[in-house]
């Protein structure tokens, strides 16, 4: 497909997306770029934020949460650390999970058992970031 560059979005876990696009913009370390097809070769650090790729005229965003890039002339290949479509950001679903996950931090804290505040804190970090992510896909003017 020559006006088109395959995207792959890979967690550690899973491939999360594989598709032909148009284009995909990216936030990175350095800032934020948009590769098109043709794009010259590089590597780049992918910095938190949202991945927004375009077909047909369409947004398909997703959640990102660091990891790199490797770009070609024909193939996007992001590997994050964390990375979800927006379609599967739900702001309720978001604060209720953070929610079971509060109280459990409170259980082990009155039971005097060890308390990782450090995974809770990046929790909460994820946690937090999701919701803002998902509340500006929500008010952008071409969200259907």
């Amino acid at each position: 497909m020559s006006g088109s560059v395959l995207l792959k979005i890979i967690t550690p876990d899973t491939l999360v997306h594989e598709e032909y696009v148009d284009q995909v913009t990216m936030p990175t370390t350095e800032g934020e770029i948009t590769v098109l097809p043709g794009h010259i070769p590089l590597i780049a650090l992918i910095a938190k934020g949202d991945i927004v790729a375009m077909k047909d005229g369409e947004h398909i965003p997703f959640l990102v949460m660091g990891g790199f890039a490797r770009i070609s002339d024909t193939e996007v290949t992001i590997m994050a650390d964390v990375a979800e479509p927006m379609s599967a950001v739900a702001t309720a679903e978001i604060i209720a999970a953070a929610q079971e996950r509060a109280a459990v931090l409170q259980q082990q804290f009155e039971n005097q058992e060890h308390v990782d505040f450090e995974h809770f804190e990046a929790e909460l970090e994820r946690t937090l970031f999701s919701i803002h992510i998902g509340d500006k896909w929500k008010t952008r003017k071409y969200r259907k």
